[in-house]
């Protein structure tokens, strides 16, 4: 993410979400240095997701895509992006918080091994006052880190 797309991501939120992020929000996990992605078509963001990574843990803070190319694996491609780079990295575990009536960001994780982990309570803002967040985690088997095996020498 440059600072040239920050007008279209928070666009992208905003036409999403209820209680979008700001653009202000998407600044700042640019100058704190988090990892920032995002899916370009014809030269226009089409999706995007942003990461942090410290302690031997990844963090996806907001992943999104556009409407209208929603459950075309546009979505899990961005997410497949940045599990790769959270391996590169020597993440042992990834963490996310995702509403309990967002369905279909439950079938993502899930398919790409997410586990529930436990509950946040109202922790989103919602319509009627405060939605609860279900806190997933998906643990990575880095084989770079794994000790060898011991030869029979």
């Amino acid at each position: 993410m440059r600072q040239s797309d920050l007008d279209a991501v928070a666009a992208i939120e905003a036409a999403t979400y209820n209680y979008p992020w700001s653009i202000n929000i998407f600044r700042d996990c640019l100058l704190a240095g988090y990892s920032n992605f995002v899916l370009d078509s014809d030269g226009e963001p089409v999706g995007y997701g942003i990461m942090s990574i410290a302690a031997g843990e990844a963090h996806l803070l907001n992943i999104c895509v556009l409407e209208r190319l929603r459950r075309q694996g546009v979505g899990r491609r961005l997410l497949d992006c940045m599990m790769q780079l959270a391996q590169q990295s020597f993440v042992e575990r990834m963490y996310l918080e995702v509403r309990p009536s967002n369905k279909s960001a439950f079938c993502l994780y899930d398919s790409a091994g997410f586990k529930a982990l436990g509950l946040r309570e109202n922790y989103y803002k919602a319509r009627n006052g405060k939605e609860d967040a279900v806190v997933l985690v998906r643990y990575f088997q880095n084989v770079a880190a794994e000790p060898s095996p011991a030869s029979d020498g």
